[in-house]
């Protein structure tokens, strides 16, 4: 069974999109964090609601039109969102 991707709940961040960037308050750490491509597009995607990585993946190279993106790449951005507890694997 693949593994389940959530984003972290919505009343624990705050968010303000800048330019190229995302400044991202992580209520629950304390932590903010300044985001860049695809790391916001990652938690718009997961939602609350969760993706296994292949149906992130999908969704991720649809929307932004990436037919030939790394998954590799992908799965280790995943891998820091889950790190800085923005995301959580289950």
């Amino acid at each position: 069974m693949d593994t389940l991707f959530r984003a972290a709940r919505v009343e624990t961040l705050c968010i303000d999109w800048l330019d190229d960037f995302t400044l991202l308050y992580h209520r629950s750490s304390g932590i903010t964090h300044l985001l860049t491509a695809p790391a916001p597009e990652i938690l718009v995607a997961l939602g609350e609601a969760g993706m296994t990585l292949p149906a992130l993946t999908e969704r991720l190279f649809a929307d932004f039109d990436m037919p030939d993106g790394d998954a590799g790449a992908l799965s280790a951005r995943l891998d820091e969102l889950v790190a800085a507890g923005l995301v959580e694997a289950a």
